[in-house]
């Protein structure tokens, strides 16, 4: 075996190098992610508390930092079925005026605007966002940038065949609230490496797929029984795959406060605290895989 010696002001110009990159990588500027909180049809009470904890992931880890896309005040609630012409009227022109609003925030999702991002988060979207332009949305994320969708991300944009293939899958229907045994399907991928083999949560919002091909995607979590009739089957929870230079993460979990929040006094807490904090390693573990 031949052996190579290393002079002294080789060893010292080495040494030097790796300071240097252990103290960029250290002061590496953080990514950043714009966090879409914005909803045209049913609207999830989880929302406040899925920004509230995306916030704070965000500062703990130093990874990135977010910015939002709120959901802008002022949505009129639905008419009754007895309205007036003038209530009819007045109706209207709410709508009208919030819908103004919602295009004006979303002007962040324009291709022009994205330049300034590194990823977008879809946190319990809902229905067919005005977004300004949706191929030039898809092509900035096949362009090389993340997309994280989380539960009700899969219910948005149902007639647009272009997202549903890009997020893997589209939300069909859910059944009521039930406990469920996860299958970890990839204890390398960050967003399961820390969750165990068989992840129990006692209570959640399950969702069936349609336009979901396992073959498409790679499959995080999964359930082996339907949450529904308990017949066996591969039933998709979470996944990841590459869109393009692009990587996309989707979780269908974050339904109920008590997945997503650790407060140990949150109201109707049916999860257990571990659970939540087993749920916000998984968000932030795909978050990381997804934005490289």
């Amino acid at each position: 075996m031949i052996k190579f010696q290393t002079s002294k002001p080789m060893k010292k110009l080495l040494s030097l190098l790796t300071l240097v990159l252990f103290t960029t990588a250290l002061h590496a500027e953080p990514k950043k992610l714009l966090v879409v909180t914005a909803t045209t049809g049913f609207r999830h009470s989880s929302i406040p508390t899925g920004e509230k904890v995306l916030a704070q992931l965000a500062q703990s880890s130093g990874e990135f930092t977010v910015d939002f896309v709120h959901q802008p005040a002022g949505k009129p609630h639905d008419l009754k079925p007895d309205a007036t012409d003038e209530e009819k009227a007045a109706y209207k022109t709410a709508e009208e005026s919030w819908e103004t609003s919602l295009k004006k925030a979303l002007e962040k999702l324009s291709p022009e605007s994205l330049k300034n991002y590194d990823g977008v988060v879809f946190v319990s979207t809902t229905g067919d966002l005005p977004i300004p332009d949706k191929q030039g949305f898809l092509n900035w994320i096949k362009a090389g940038h993340a997309f994280i969708g989380i539960h009700a991300a899969s219910d948005t944009f149902h007639g647009w065949p272009g997202y549903i293939d890009m997020l893997g899958g589209e939300f069909q229907h859910h059944g009521a609230q039930v406990g469920v045994d996860c299958l970890n399907q990839d204890p390398k991928n960050p967003a399961s490496a820390l969750l165990p083999k068989v992840w129990r949560i006692q209570q959640e919002e399950i969702y069936q797929f349609k336009n979901y091909d396992p073959a498409k995607v790679h499959d995080l979590l999964i359930l082996d029984k339907h949450p529904e009739t308990g017949a066996l089957g591969h039933y998709a929870v979470s996944w990841s795959k590459d869109y393009g230079a692009g990587k996309v993460f989707y979780t269908s979990l974050g339904h109920r406060e008590d997945i997503w929040d650790i407060d140990p006094n949150l109201q109707d807490r049916k999860n257990s605290t571990e659970i939540s904090k087993a749920y916000q390693a998984h968000v932030l573990g795909g978050i990381e895989w997804a934005l490289g």
